[in-house]
C-alpha cells in the first residue's frame, strides 16, 4: 500500500486556542508516525484581510514555536511557512485557469466572509480555495485533516483534480479529508453558538494554549451557560454542552464518564472550576517548552528553511508535470 501523505495548514495569525490544539494539532503530532506528515504554516492565506508586516513576521515565529512545543518532531515530520515555497503561488494561478466562477461562487465560507467584509472584499478571499488547493495538490497528498467547515474546500480540491486529470494528464491524487471524532468543533466560550476563532473579538472568546493559569481561569470561569443545572448532554444547554466537550477533549473521558463525573456536581460553577484545573494541567507542559524554544529563536527559524528546503523539490516535480501536461514552458 503507498504510505499515507498528510498535509495540513494553519493560518500564523491571532493565538492558537484549545480548538486548534485539541481539534487538530494534538491529532498531527500523535499521528506522526503514521504517515509522511508536512506541516505548513500559511501567511498567503493570512493576507486575505489586511495584516501588520511586523506583527505577521512575529505571529508565523510564534505559531511555529508552539507547534514545535505541541510535539511537532522535525525529525519526523516537515514544517515550513507557505510563501517560502514560491510554486504555491504559481500552482494557483493554474488551477485558477482550469476552476469556474460558479464552483468558487457556492463555497460557503467566501458568503459568510464576505458579508462580515462588506464593501472590502478582496479577490483574494474569493480565490483562497484555489490556493487552498494548491496547498494539497503540490504534495501528492492523501489525507487533510479538517473541521466540518473546511470540508467543502477539500471537494473542491478533488473536483479541481479529477478536472484536470481528465483534460491533460493523470497528475493529481485525489486527497480525502479526515475529521477527527473528539475536540473538532469547540465553541466560543462567551458565545456557544459560533466556533471557537482566532479572529474572534473579545478577550473571553477563547482560552489560548500559551494563556497564564490566572488568565485560563478567568476565561473559563466567565464561559457563558444557561438558567438551568443540568449537566447531560442530551439536555443541557450549548453552553454546558461545550464545557463538557472541552472536558473530554482535555481528559479522553467518554461522554458516559463526563456525565458521571459531574454527576453530583452543586451547579455549573463546579463544572468550571474542575475545568479551569484540567486546563491549566494539561496546557502546563506545551507552555514551559515554548518557552524553552522561544528563547532560541534562530533555531526556530532554521527548522522553518531546512522544511522548506526539503519539500521544494517535491512542489517543484508536481509543478513542472503540471506544466509538461498544459503545455507551457521550455521543460
Amino acid at each position: 500500500m503507498p504510505r499515507r501523505v498528510v498535509f495540513s495548514g494553519i493560518q500564523p495569525t491571532g493565538g492558537i486556542h484549545i480548538g486548534n490544539y485539541f481539534g487538530a494539532i494534538r491529532q498531527w503530532v500523535n499521528g506522526q508516525d503514521d504517515a509522511e506528515n508536512i506541516f505548513c504554516l500559511v501567511d498567503m492565506h493570512a493576507l486575505t484581510v489586511p495584516q501588520d508586516p511586523a506583527a505577521l513576521r512575529a505571529q508565523i515565529l510564534e505559531t511555529a514555536t508552539v507547534l514545535l512545543a505541541a510535539g511537532i518532531d522535525p525529525q519526523k515530520s516537515r514544517l515550513f511557512v507557505q510563501s517560502d515555497v514560491a510554486e504555491h503561488g504559481e500552482l494557483t494561478w493554474y488551477l485558477s485557469c482550469n476552476a469556474s466562477m460558479g464552483q468558487l461562487n457556492r463555497m460557503t465560507q467566501f458568503k459568510e466572509k464576505s458579508a462580515e467584509q462588506r464593501g472590502e472584499v478582496r479577490v483574494g478571499l474569493f480565490t483562497y480555495p484555489l490556493l487552498m488547493a494548491a496547498d494539497i495538490l503540490l504534495y501528492r497528498t492523501t489525507h487533510v485533516p479538517v473541521g466540518e467547515d473546511q470540508k467543502q474546500h477539500i471537494e473542491l480540491t478533488r473536483d479541481l483534480a479529477q478536472r484536470f486529470n481528465s483534460t491533460y494528464a493523470d497528475v493529481f491524487v485525489l486527497p480525502e479529508p479526515t475529521i477527527p471524532d473528539a475536540g473538532a468543533r469547540i465553541m466560543g466560550l462567551d458565545d456557544p453558538t459560533k466556533k471557537m476563532s482566532k479572529s474572534a473579538a473579545g478577550s473571553l472568546h477563547a482560552v489560548r494554549v500559551l494563556d497564564p493559569p490566572d488568565r485560563i481561569r478567568k476565561t473559563i470561569m466567565s464561559a457563558q451557560t444557561d438558567s438551568g443545572r443540568d449537566i447531560r448532554f442530551a439536555s443541557a444547554g450549548p453552553g454546558v454542552n461545550n464545557l463538557l466537550t472541552i472536558y473530554m477533549a482535555a481528559t479522553g473521558a467518554s461522554p458516559a464518564q463526563t456525565e458521571a463525573r459531574f454527576a453530583s456536581a452543586r451547579g455549573y460553577g463546579d463544572v468550571k472550576k474542575e475545568l479551569a484545573d484540567v486546563l491549566v494541567e494539561t496546557l502546563r507542559p506545551l507552555r514551559e517548552r515554548y518557552e524553552r524554544l522561544a528563547a532560541d529563536a534562530s533555531a526556530v527559524l532554521d527548522v522553518l528553511r531546512a522544511g522548506a528546503d526539503d519539500v521544494r523539490p517535491i512542489a517543484r516535480a508536481t509543478t513542472d508535470s503540471v506544466k509538461r501536461a498544459m503545455g507551457v514552458g521550455t521543460t
